[in-house]
């Protein structure tokens, strides 16, 4: 089975309660799931896992302040993580426009910046369209871990 740590970024905490649901599910399946609320640059090197991000949009595309202090050290300190294999669910609402889903575009651009390999298409979740993100990305992580080496 396979160990991934995911690193969660949430305001009003549908990002948690989806990061919890994963965690949940697939640890009943035999995977190990590190959750990470208020990562810090530090835990990218704890382990060589590879890294899953859950996080909410907000504002006009911004990262959730949790998450932010991560998101910022990743980009000034450029830790590298050459290789590491990592993805994204983003979660958002799509009347916001240009600025959808921007949290996980930023995440993708500093991940690729220091060297790690995104694997797969990340996950959009649309508030507009679903109340209960974690039942489109349970399935999705699952085929997401297949892909992994």
């Amino acid at each position: 089975m396979t160990a991934i740590t995911l690193f969660v970024g949430s305001v009003y905490g549908s990002a948690l309660m989806t990061a919890r649901e994963i965690h949940r599910q697939l640890t009943l399946e035999g995977h190990q799931i590190r959750i990470l609320e208020n990562p810090e640059i530090g835990d990218l090197s704890a382990d060589t896992n590879p890294v899953l991000l859950c996080t909410s949009t907000t504002g006009q595309g911004e990262l959730p302040p949790g998450l932010l202090p991560f998101y910022l050290d990743l980009r000034d300190q450029m830790p590298m993580q050459t290789g590491r294999p990592f993805n994204i669910i983003v979660l958002g609402d799509s009347s916001y426009g240009e600025t959808y889903c921007g949290a996980g575009a930023l995440l993708e651009e500093a991940f690729l910046e220091v060297g790690a390999r995104k694997v797969g298409e990340s996950l959009r979740i649309d508030a507009l369209e679903t109340t209960e993100p974690e039942t489109q990305a349970v399935p999705w992580v699952r085929e997401w871990l297949k892909q992994l080496p």
